[in-house]
């Protein structure tokens, strides 16, 4: 059991800024394909995050680096855990506070883009925070346990008793991924009104590390997709990952067909998404498991 966790644990620490980099470099060529345009390589994300490491350093105050550091470790701990079998719910409040942190790093750069795009990043967790736990509370209520090594020895798929919350979860993941209609914090491109929003002040090694850290993040929020399907068998395995790379690109086809909304109405759908399909979902289960 403590060689399969460690080499869990190594497996994520070495493949998943691969995969995550790959996914990124396939969603560029797809968006362009889909604007007409011919697209940068596949590979393009990791020149970039190269150049951005190679860059002069270079921070407005001196604590910048350190919250942007703190970030990185809370964010990559939080896949470890989760794919060292740990607690769901350990894993919510690791990358909570990773996100915590980035806030913190974005205010104390004194810049107005940056602020904005802080403020916007706290509303954002605030919209998807409660359809998050209530993703957790589904997954112990149908397998009674938090633990992701319990769920996964399961013999029986949840996809269908927790269809609502899976939905749930693939809307939240627009906030998550901040991408349209939801991208409040953060702007892709620099003539917007966000500039850069919350990431505007970083450059170098700290942006590099950002983009380290979201093909981090984003392996390990498609693993909560992943757990939908795991029912102990190779064929459960296999849907579980196909579904987690098409609900990625459902979530690129997304962004590149919706204008960015307001927040108050991604907070508001995102409660009522909550609301309607979690909790519904949530004393479905109550009652019947």
């Amino acid at each position: 059991m403590i060689v399969k966790t460690v080499v869990s644990i190594i497996a994520y620490l070495v493949l998943a800024p691969l995969l995550g980099g790959l996914l990124a470099g396939l969603e560029r060529k797809l968006s362009a394909k889909m604007q007409r345009r011919v697209g940068p390589p596949v590979l393009q994300p990791f020149y970039d995050v190269f150049k951005l490491f190679e860059k002069e350093k270079m921070a407005p105050t001196r604590f910048q680096d350190f919250y942007v550091l703190v970030f990185v470790v809370f964010v990559i701990a939080s896949g470890v855990i989760f794919f060292a079998g740990g607690d769901l719910l350990l894993v919510i409040f690791t990358l909570t506070i990773a996100t915590a942190f980035l806030v913190v790093a974005a205010y104390s750069s004194n810049s107005p883009y940056a602020e904005t795009g802080a403020e916007r990043e706290l509303l954002a967790m605030m919209a998807y925070e409660p359809m998050v736990l209530l993703t957790a509370i589904g997954f112990y209520m149908y397998h009674g346990s938090f633990n992701v090594r319990d769920i996964l020895g399961s013999d029986s798929m949840c996809f269908l008793p927790m269809i609502g919350i899976f939905i749930g979860w693939i809307f939240i993941l627009t906030l998550k991924f901040r991408k349209s209609p939801f991208d409040l914090s953060m702007s892709h491109h620099a003539h917007q009104e966000l500039v850069r929003g919350l990431t505007t002040e970083f450059v170098g090694r700290t942006m590099g590390l950002i983009e380290l850290s979201h093909w981090y993040e984003n392996v390990f929020l498609l693993g909560f997709v992943f757990l939908f399907f795991a029912n102990g068998t190779a064929w459960g395995w296999v849907l579980g990952i196909v579904v987690a790379i098409v609900a990625y690109f459902v979530e690129v086809f997304i962004d590149n067909t919706f204008a960015r909304m307001k927040w108050q109405f991604a907070f508001k759908s995102s409660w009522i998404i909550a609301v309607v399909l979690g909790m519904v979902n949530v004393f479905v289960l109550y009652l019947c498991f």
